[in-house]
């Protein structure tokens, strides 16, 4: 039980890496508390693990409305009465030739994932300054190390992703805040095309995509105990990918 007792936030948390992780988390004993913005996939999940006589809850909220941020940890805390683990996971990508690329797109792509990531961890961890620590799992990608043609705002984002994660550690090390990252490859979830996936399969070194569940050990090591020096890094999990 590597979370026992413990309140774990999950943004994006009602499909793919963020519902595995969810999963995962209850198994090891955490309080899970599920934000995403589809109400619908939210409350059937939320129903779901309280079926397995979790606490759960669902909160839906958009994390590039700062209101709604601070409301979503308002009412953590009042149910739960601190937050221990967030894992800052909600995000977007889309493909678009960068010539093809309107500004409108481009704000968008950075705002949810660059600018929900700041602004969710920033209310985690003013909470978790009060409690005396805790930790915080940003999902990067294995596109914030490396480029790839026709996603400029989604690589942009997710780099910077990996430099607020380095920053955010060193500025909290000695608070008991432990701030890492994910940097998934190409992970089978619904945000990847079924007729895309076959290609993506046959680039990667593994010639398989990744599994969610995979990523969620990944994030249960970083949320307990067991990575209890490491601060400030980042977890490349994308079956050879980056190594080419």
């Amino acid at each position: 039980m590597k979370l026992e007792n413990k309140v774990a936030v999950i943004t994006g948390g009602a499909s793919g890496i963020g519902a595995a992780t969810a999963r995962l988390f209850v198994e090891e004993g955490a309080k899970v508390v599920l934000v995403d913005l589809n109400e619908e996939k939210g409350k059937s999940f939320e129903a779901e693990l309280k079926e397995q006589n979790v606490e759960a809850i669902f909160l839906k909220a958009n994390i590039t409305i700062e209101e709604e941020v601070q409301e979503v940890f308002k009412k953590t805390m009042d149910r739960f009465g601190k937050v221990d683990v967030v894992f800052n996971n909600a995000g977007i990508g889309k493909v678009t030739p960068t010539d093809e690329l309107s500004y409108d797109e481009w704000r968008n792509t950075v705002n949810v994932d660059l600018d929900g990531v700041f602004l969710v961890a920033r209310e985690a961890i003013r909470e978790m300054l009060k409690s005396g620590g805790g930790s915080i799992i940003n999902t990067a990608s294995m596109y914030g190390w490396v480029g790839s043609p026709g996603s400029a705002a989604y690589n942009a984002a997710k780099g910077g992703v990996l430099n607020l994660t380095r920053s955010l550690a060193l500025e909290y090390a000695t608070k008991n805040i432990r701030v890492n990252s994910l940097a998934p490859g190409f992970i089978d979830t619904p945000i990847i095309p079924e007729e895309s996936k076959q290609e993506l399969a046959s680039i990667t070194p593994m010639k398989r995509l990744g599994k969610s569940d995979e990523m969620a050990k990944a994030v249960l090591f970083m949320a307990s105990d067991d990575s209890s020096y490491m601060t400030g890094n980042s977890l490349t999990i994308d079956g050879g990918y980056t190594a080419q």
